[in-house]
Parts: structure tokens; sequence; C-alpha cells
């Protein structure tokens, strides 16, 4: 059986043994480190089968960093006005993950939090800080980096999987929200540290 390892740039490895209030005073940028962070849970939450007792130890240790950052707030710990309550929160974002693979309109969780649309659309950007298209196209960039850490699945079938229409979709929602193309981001972090591309 393959086990999973994810490869961790050299100055990842050194910020993810460095202690949190450490971490400020080093330049490491909190908005790289969650994305950091959401890469890797996305890709031990895939692994957990495998390896359960490394993934859980690893998922506490990016838990511990966030919490030193000030970075573990959720969603929402108490109900933003005029935003979504914690139930309707936790069904949304289960829906959504679950769903990834396949469209997802906003009536469809708007109705699923017996709200209209146009209210759940305000009281979702309220409690996210943007609108449920683009937390369902980020959802599903997140979900994309995770299976191209853990499978070999070509960057098509990954889109697929992801509920985008092919791979240039991917490419295109992937260079927006990460920066770079899935294929370069792609190998950057399954090379081996020092191995020259």
């Amino acid at each position: 059986m393959d086990t999973f390892t994810p490869q961790l740039t050299p100055q990842l490895t050194f910020a993810a043994r460095m202690p949190p209030d450490e971490m400020a005073g080093q330049g490491v940028c909190v908005r790289q480190l969650r994305s950091v962070m959401t890469e890797l849970c996305t890709a031990l939450r895939s692994a957990l089968d495998d390896e359960r007792v490394t993934a859980e130890d690893s998922l506490r240790r990016a838990a511990e960093i966030l919490e030193g950052l000030g970075g573990t707030e959720t969603v929402a710990k108490e109900p933003v006005r005029g935003g979504l309550s914690p139930w309707q929160i936790r069904k949304v974002t289960s829906h959504v993950d679950a769903n990834l693979d396949r469209p997802i309109k906003n009536e469809e969780l708007a109705s699923l939090v017996r709200l209209n649309a146009s209210h759940f659309g305000r009281a979702f950007r309220n409690s996210f800080g943007e609108p449920p298209h683009e937390y369902v196209i980020r959802r599903r960039v997140e979900r994309a980096q995770g299976l191209m850490l853990s499978t070999e699945a070509s960057l098509s079938d990954i889109a697929l999987d992801c509920g985008l229409a092919d791979q240039s979709h991917l490419t295109r929602l992937f260079r927006r929200i990460v920066g770079e193309s899935p294929r370069a981001w792609r190998r950057a972090r399954l090379s081996e540290p020092g191995e020259v591309q």
C-alpha cells in the first residue's frame, strides 16, 4: 500500500516546526500560511484512512499553528448580525463539501436553510465574507489542491471530480485564486526538496 507523505518546501517545513508566536517575527505571511494550512489539511484528510495516526497528529499541529496566529476563527463563532445562524452555516458548508462534483445553485442552498434566494445571498455574504458562488469556486479549487497532492490523477480528471467543465476551466479558476497554474503548483509541491526541476 502506497502511503502519502506531503512534501513541504524548506521554508514551510521550517515554519511548521516554529512556535506560532515566533512566526510573526520571521515575516511569515498569515494569508500564505492559512493557504498552505488549508491545502495541507485537505491533503491530510484524503490520506486519513492510510495513515490515521500521522494524519491526526499533523491536523492537530496545523490547528495549533492557526490558533497561535489567531486564525482558527471558522466561518463565525457568534452569529453575525444579518448573517446565517450556526445551524444554517453547518448545513450549507456540509452540503457544498458533499456536492462539489456537481452543479450547486444558490436557490438550492437557500431552500436548504429555508430562506429565499435574495435574503440567503445577503446573509451568506455577511457570514462568509464572499458570495455563495465564490465560496463554492474556492472550495472546488481547494478540493483540486488536495487531489493534486494525494493522487496522480490527470488535471482533466481532477477538474471533472471537482465539478468543473474541463481542465481549462480548472486552470482559469486556479490561476485566479492561487496565482499560478495547477501544473506548476503541483510540480512545485510534489518535487523532492533540493531537486532541480
